[in-house]
C-alpha cells in the first residue's frame, strides 16, 4: 500500500534540506514563510504535526484558537520560531481582531497549494481507506482493503496483523507526541501536500498515488 515509499523519498530529502538551507541564508523572511519552511525542514510530517498539534489544543473542537493556543501549538509541534514572531503570526491572521485565529484558514494558508489533479487524486485515495465513510481511517478501515497474509514479515511471524496495519498509520505520527491510530481527512491532505510540493511533475505525483493505493 505505501510501496511506493522509497520512489519520493529522495524527493522529501530534497525538499527538507532546500528548506534548511533558505532558513541558513540569513535572509530576512516574512513570519509565515518562515514558519512554512520550518513545516518543510521536517519533511511531509511537519505541517501534518502542526495541525494535530493546533487540533489537540482545540479543547471544545470549534477550531478557533486564542494567542496563547496558537503559541503553544508551534512549540508543541517542535518548530523554533520565538514567541515574538508566533504572536505576531497570530495578529497576521487574526483578521477581525476578534481575539482568535480559525485554524483551518490559517492551515490552508500555510498549506502548499494543489491542483484540482492532485487534490482528486488524495481525497480518491483517502476514500478508499475510509472503508466505514466515518472521515477517520483506523486500523479496522485498512483490514478491509489490505490483506497482510502475504506480507514477509507475518509470514515469518515477525510482525502481527496489527503491527503491520499500524505501520502504514505511523506514516501519519507525529514528533509532538499524538500518536491515536487515526488519520483524518485534514491529516492526509496535509501529509501529501507537503509530498507534493516535493514533486514538479503531475505525471510522477499521479504514479505514485495510484501505486501506493491501486487507484
Amino acid at each position: 500500500m505505501m510501496g511506493s515509499r522509497d520512489d519520493y523519498t529522495s524527493k522529501e530529502a530534497n525538499l527538507i534540506n532546500q528548506s534548511k538551507r533558505e532558513l541558513a541564508n540569513g535572509m530576512d523572511k516574512d513570519p509565515v514563510e518562515k514558519l512554512r519552511l520550518m513545516c518543510y525542514a521536517k519533511g511531509a510530517k511537519g505541517i501534518l504535526g502542526l495541525a494535530r498539534a493546533f487540533r489537540n489544543l482545540d479543547r471544545n473542537g470549534d477550531k478557533r484558537l486564542h494567542e496563547e493556543e496558537f503559541v503553544n501549538g508551534i512549540k508543541q509541534a517542535g518548530l523554533p520560531l520565538n514567541d515574538d514572531e508566533s504572536k505576531y503570526m497570530f495578529r497576521r491572521f487574526d483578521e477581525d481582531n476578534d481575539g482568535c485565529v480559525q485554524m483551518d484558514e490559517f492551515l490552508g494558508k500555510l498549506r502548499p497549494t494543489i491542483n484540482k489533479g492532485r487534490s482528486d487524486l488524495i481525497q480518491r485515495a483517502f476514500e478508499k481507506m475510509d472503508r466505514s465513510g466515518d472521515g477517520i481511517i483506523t486500523a479496522n478501515d485498512l483490514k478491509t482493503v489490505y490483506t497482510v497474509k502475504y506480507h514477509p514479515k507475518y509470514l515469518s511471524g515477525e510482525l502481527t496483523e496489527k503491527e503491520i496495519l499500524g505501520r502504514f498509520l505511523e506514516h501519519f505520527d507525529t514528533s509532538c507526541g499524538i500518536h491515536d491510530g487515526k488519520v483524518t481527512k485534514e491529516d492526509f491532505i496535509n501529509y501529501y501536500a507537503t509530498i507534493s510540493a516535493s514533486i514538479d511533475s503531475d505525471a510522477y505525483f499521479d504514479l505514485i498515488m495510484r501505486q501506493s493505493y491501486k487507484l
